[in-house]
């Protein structure tokens, strides 16, 4: 009974073959459609923790895909790519982190930095 050949036998493998291809392209373009252009960022996640009065702590993890001499950092209170001698050096209000009318100072450690506001209002940003 298993010497005779099968009639189904060859559908198989093309359609094998064309699920796989089919698998394959989607694969690549999901990892293309994923991936950050050079010398760009996107926030990965952002939480808010507004338990204090007057007093909101915000966290948020960027990813980025910086250039050759570039490191993430902060520019115009965004995540982007910086010269690398800029976090090297704690030298913060060089990449200008905050936004535009706003005053930076580093903090006496060099934890972080502050960023003024006209009205008197202090943003302050410490690095993990």
């Amino acid at each position: 009974p298993r010497s005779g050949s099968r009639q189904d036998a060859t559908a198989l493998p093309s359609m094998s073959s064309t699920f796989w291809a089919f698998m394959i392209l989607a694969s690549l373009l999901i990892a293309y459609c994923s991936q950050l252009a050079a010398g760009t960022c996107e926030i990965v996640t952002l939480d808010r923790d507004s338990s204090q009065p007057r007093r909101t702590i915000a966290r948020q993890t960027a990813r980025c895909a910086c250039r050759k001499g570039q490191i993430a950092g902060t520019t115009r209170a965004r995540p982007a790519c910086v010269d690398a001698r800029i976090i090297k050096t704690k030298q913060w209000c060089d990449m200008l982190p905050c936004l535009e009318g706003e005053g930076c100072d580093l903090l006496i450690n060099r934890s972080g930095w502050t960023c003024t506001q006209p009205g008197g209002r202090i943003k302050t940003t410490t690095v993990s």
